[in-house]
C-alpha cells in the first residue's frame, strides 16, 4: 500500500474512535463506528489472499449487523422517551438490543464466532489493531450506558465468554487464534464488573491493550504465527523470547506481574458486591487460559523441539530491538508495585 493510503486509513481510524468516544448523540457514535469499520477493512484485505478476503467479508457483515442493531436500539429508545442522549438509554427493550449489539461488536459470547476467524485471516499488526484499538469505541459505549444495562445478563455473558475463551483456546496451534480466544476471555473479565465499577473495566482494558501490544509486536519481530515456528524462534532473538515468556504469564494474570492487578481488583470488587460464587467461578475459568499461555510460553522459551533435525534453526540476529518494545515489555511485567498509585488515579 502507498503511504498516502496508509495515512488515510490511520487518520480515519483515529477519527472514528475519537468521534464515538466523545459523542453524546447516538447518531454520531454510530457514524464513528462505521468510519472505523470502513477504515480497517482495507487493512484486513491487504494481503491478496482468499483467507484475508474472507476475513474482511466476515468482519464487514458482523460489524454492519451490530451497527444496524445499535441504530435500531437507539431509535426504539428515542421513539419511547424522546431522548437521543447516550446516557439516557432507559427503555428495557433498547437496553437488551444494545447489549447484544455491543457484544457482537466486541466478540463476546454468544456473538464471538467471527473474531478468531477474522484474526486468523489478517496480518499480526492488523490483528493487534482488531484486538485493541477496535475494541475501544464499543467499550466506551458500554461504559457510558452501563447504569442502564441488565447486570444479570452481563454476568452470564461474561462467565460464558471466560469459559469458552479458555476452552476453545486449548486445542489451537495457530498463535493468532489462541490470542483471539484469550481476548474473548479477557472481555469476560471486563464485562463482569462493568455494572458495579466501570472504572475497573477501563483499567483492565488499558492493561490488556498494553500486554497484547507487547505480545503481538514481539511475534511480529520474530515473524512467527504458529506454535511450531515459535519453537525454533528462540535462536533468533533469545532476549525477546524471554520477555515474551514473562508477558504471556502477565497476560495470564500471575501474581508478581502486571496482569494480576486487574484480576485482583475485580475479584475484590465482586466480593464487596457479595458475588462470591461468581468471583470463584470466573477465577477458576481463567485457569483454562493459564494453560494455553503456559503452552505458548513453554514453546517460546523452554523447549527444544523433539526432532531437532526436522526444524530449520533460525539465524541469531544482532539487529537492535525497537525501543518501544523495551518500554512496552517493561510496563507489561513490572506495574504491579505501582497498584496503589494506579487505583488512586482511577
Amino acid at each position: 500500500k502507498s503511504p498516502q493510503a496508509k495515512l488515510i486509513f490511520t487518520t480515519s481510524l483515529l477519527l472514528g474512535t475519537t468521534m464515538t468516544i466523545s459523542s453524546n448523540h447516538w447518531i454520531t457514535a454510530w457514524a464513528g463506528l462505521e468510519i472505523n469499520t470502513l477504515a480497517i477493512l482495507p487493512l484486513i484485505s491487504k494481503p491478496h489472499h482468499p483467507r484475508s478476503i474472507e476475513a474482511a467479508t466476515k468482519y464487514f457483515i458482523t460489524q454492519a449487523t451490530a451497527s444496524a442493531l445499535i441504530l435500531f436500539s437507539s431509535m426504539t429508545n428515542a421513539w419511547y422517551t424522546g431522548q437521543w442522549d447516550i446516557t439516557q438509554l432507559t427503555h428495557p427493550t433498547s437496553c437488551i438490543i444494545l447489549t447484544s449489539a455491543l457484544a457482537m461488536k466486541l466478540g463476546l459470547v454468544p456473538f464471538h464466532f467471527w473474531f478468531p476467524e477474522v484474526l486468523q485471516g489478517s496480518q499480526l499488526i492488523t490483528g493487534l489493531l482488531l484486538s485493541t484499538a477496535m475494541k475501544l469505541p464499543p467499550i466506551s459505549l458500554l461504559f457510558m450506558t452501563s447504569p442502564s444495562l441488565n447486570p444479570t445478563l452481563l454476568t452470564y455473558m461474561a462467565i460464558l465468554s471466560t469459559a469458552l475463551g479458555g476452552w476453545m483456546g486449548l486445542n489451537q496451534t495457530q498463535i493468532r487464534k489462541i490470542l483471539a480466544f484469550s481476548s474473548i476471555s479477557h472481555l469476560g473479565w471486563m464485562t463482569i464488573i462493568i455494572s458495579y465499577n466501570p472504572k475497573l473495566t477501563l483499567l483492565n482494558f488499558y492493561l490488556y491493550t498494553l500486554m497484547t501490544m507487547t505480545v503481538f509486536l514481539a511475534l511480529d519481530t520474530m515473524k512467527t504465527s504458529k506454535l511450531s515456528t515459535l519453537m525454533t524462534a528462540w535462536t533468533k532473538t533469545p532476549s525477546l523470547n524471554a520477555m515474551l515468556l514473562l508477558t504471556l504469564l502477565s497476560l495470564a494474570g500471575l501474581p508478581p506481574l502486571t496482569g494480576f492487578l486487574p484480576k485482583w481488583l475485580i475479584i475484590q470488587e465482586l466480593t464487596k458486591q457479595n458475588m462470591i460464587l461468581v468471583a470463584m467461578l470466573i477465577s477458576l475459568l481463567s485457569l483454562l487460559g493459564l494453560f494455553f499461555y503456559l503452552r505458548l510460553s513453554y514453546c517460546a522459551t523452554i523447549t527444544l523441539p523433539p526432532h531437532t533435525t526436522n526444524h530449520i534453526k533460525q539465524w541469531h540476529t544482532n539487529k537492535p530491538t525497537r525501543t518501544s518494545m523495551a518500554i512496552l515489555s517493561t510496563l507489561s511485567i513490572l506495574l504491579l508495585p505501582m497498584s496503589p498509585l494506579i487505583t488512586t488515579i482511577m
